[in-house]
């Protein structure tokens, strides 16, 4: 008898292993295929922090969060409905976030004796076998056997085969949501092709898991998930660091600006490196440097060049460019720093997501060092955010921190293409000869935004002076002295609060524009503050929110619109951050709810929060 097939509204999956069983591969590809099929979805990647922590140990354990609907989605869900267990540490640390009567599906072969004891389950205790599992559907599956039964004909050690088992478990998935496999037999195609063993080991297990799903019907059920409603267009799956390295592209060419990038590897940004890397034919050069210092300074270089300079970093990496960033606010010359935020401090959690670096993005340099900062929201937006931080630096010559997060950087969500013609237009000016009545070049002379002319060196009769040393006012020439000191560090901090003239006033995101309560959010907590303020709003709550791309300098607007809320919240995945700039700035006496375990803020821990103000 078939299996009947049920209609979902949205499923939330989480993908769990060992490092070593492939859950990061199973996951993307099942948000490809998600993708292609027309579900709004978000992902939750969450890798282990130890590179190769020991085997079937809980540390070890690698995830992979989806949520797929037919509605409109901005998280990857509080709580999985199916949590697919490739061992016991991987049961162990992700039950707690299955919802009551969720379905496991489990690795029989991963809950041995050795696999148990490597878990900390005390002996002689097996999940699988001691009903402590009775309030969830538990289905076993010896996915190691199977695969290996799959693959006997094939002349390839059992380690290798055993690699394949990921490949069972998502045409498994595959039979379970009525998935067409194609996406998957092509990526497999595309990577393994020249590997004839590699490749049919991979197609055979994914074969064979949704073979064994249609032969065994062991769920009795499938399941679909209709199409989202979402604005026409073409669209791909896509995640931050990739949405944020095409975002640097296209500015590149809309500005006709060759890029540069000088960086040094660091995770979670080195992904932007990878990325950028594999477009030379646009005119890209990226250059790995031997150090966080080198990548930076290299970046300078080009910039001075006529270049558009980029880096890329996280929090560790930004302590160590400080003083050349502080170097590029002294020659304000356009470059922009990326920094993919991750827990600190020191190498703190390397793996995992934070909003640890804003106050270091506002104040750590030495001396009076402003620059812009701006933040992008989820993993689509770093493409138009970064887009604007490369505007706002070529056209105010500044440099400009761009703020994305573990979260951002490694989530997925469709992405609608934009099309050439519809990117902001972008102003680039070379001097390139003396003005009218101008005897000598003035490399500090400065137009209606303060802003000081871009020479490229070699330039005729646009020689002049570079280096860290304070400038004087208009001629470049160092100087000692302490008023024109004084009126340069004025000069610079009023250039970048100047830049509020030129961007947008900030909007709010969704509520009435007087209430009781503001949710003023920046980065990575888009998601869980607009799904969670929706909520609220429809049972009649006088609840906005509005979220921050603009953090320095503020939009101008900003502090009339706090004023028309009796409240302020500001949720953070930091020790409180952005709610100590704005106190400072408006005088606000706004609410903190912070959050700093490496993972993000969820949907109920906030909804209780603003409920107790409201109360």
């Amino acid at each position: 008898m078939a299996a009947t097939t049920e209609v979902l509204q949205e499923v939330v999956i989480k993908f769990a292993g060992d490092s070593g069983d492939g859950m990061q591969l199973t996951g993307s590809q099942f948000t490809n295929n998600t993708a292609l099929l027309g579900n709004d979805l978000a992902t939750f990647p969450d890798f282990p922090a130890e590179i190769r922590a020991p085997q079937g140990t809980l540390p070890g354990v690698s995830g992979f969060q989806l949520r797929f609907s037919s509605d409109l989605v901005y998280t990857p869900g509080d709580e999985c409905d199916v949590l697919v267990a490739m061992n016991a540490a991987a049961l162990k640390v992700n039950l707690k976030t299955l919802k009551k009567g969720g379905r496991i599906i489990a690795n029989t072969d991963g809950f041995d004796v050795k696999n148990l004891r490597l878990a900390n389950y005390p002996e002689g205790v097996n999940p699988l076998e001691d009903n402590s599992l009775s309030n969830y559907h538990l289905i076993k599956i010896d996915v190691t056997k199977m695969t290996r039964e799959a693959l006997k004909d094939i002349t390839m050690g059992t380690k290798e085969k055993d690699r394949a088992k990921n490949m069972f478990v998502l045409g498994f998935l595959y039979w379970m949501y009525n998935r067409n496999m194609d996406s998957s037999k092509e990526f497999i195609k595309e990577k393994f092709g020249k590997k004839p063993e590699i490749y049919e080991s991979n197609i055979r297990a994914l074969q064979a898991g949704y073979n064994y799903g249609d032969t065994t019907e062991v769920t009795g059920t499938t399941y679909t998930v209709a199409k989202a409603r979402m604005q026409p267009g073409t669209y791909r799956s896509i995640m931050g660091n990739q949405a944020l390295a095409y975002g640097l592209i296209a500015f590149s060419q809309k500005s006709e600006l060759p890029l540069f990038l000088g960086t040094y590897p660091i995770t979670p940004a080195s992904d932007i490196l990878h990325e950028l890397s594999r477009y030379k034919s646009f005119g890209i050069r990226t250059f790995q440097a031997e150090d966080e210092i080198a990548g930076i300074t290299s970046a300078i270089g080009a910039s001075y060049g006529g270049s558009l300079g980029i880096t890329t970093t996280s929090g560790p990496g930004m302590a160590l460019k400080g003083e050349a960033m502080g170097l590029a606010v002294m020659l304000e010359i356009p470059l922009v720093i990326v920094d993919v935020q991750r827990g600190g401090p020191s190498t703190g959690l390397p793996t995992k997501t934070e909003q640890s670096d804003l106050l270091q993005a506002y104040y750590g340099r030495n001396g009076e060092s402003p620059m812009p900062v701006i933040a992008a929201s989820t993993p689509s937006d770093c493409f138009d955010s970064v887009y604007e931080a490369c505007r706002i630096s070529v056209e105010h010559m500044t440099p400009v921190i761009f703020l994305s997060d573990g979260y951002i950087a490694n989530g997925a969500e469709p992405w609608r293409f934009p099309k050439s013609e519809d990117l902001p237009a972008v102003k680039v000016a070379f001097k390139t000869d003396l003005g009218h009545g101008e005897e000598k070049f003035q490399p500090y002379l400065r137009d209606e935004k303060l802003v000081r002319p871009w020479a490229v060196p070699g330039t005729p009769g646009l020689e002049h002076r570079i280096g860290g040393i304070e400038k004087q006012n208009i001629t470049g020439n160092v100087s000692y002295d302490p008023e024109n000191h004084q009126l340069m560090v004025k000069i610079r901090e009023e250039k970048v609060e100047k830049i509020a003239e030129y961007i947008p006033e900030q909007q709010l995101d969704s509520g009435p524009e007087k209430g009781k309560i503001l949710v003023i959010g920046w980065g990575s907590t888009y998601g869980v503050i607009k799904s969670t303020v929706a909520e609220l709003q429809a049972q009649g709550n006088e609840v906005s929110h509005a979220h921050l791309r603009y953090i320095r300098p503020f939009p101008k607007n900003l502090g009339e619109m706090i004023k028309n809320f009796d409240q302020v919240l500001i949720p953070e995945i930091n020790n409180g951050q952005l709610i100590k700039i704005i106190r400072d700035k408006y005088l606000v006496d706004a609410k903190g709810y912070n959050k700093i375990m490496g993972v993000p803020i969820t949907k109920s821990e906030l909804t209780e929060v603003i409920k107790k103000m409201l109360a």
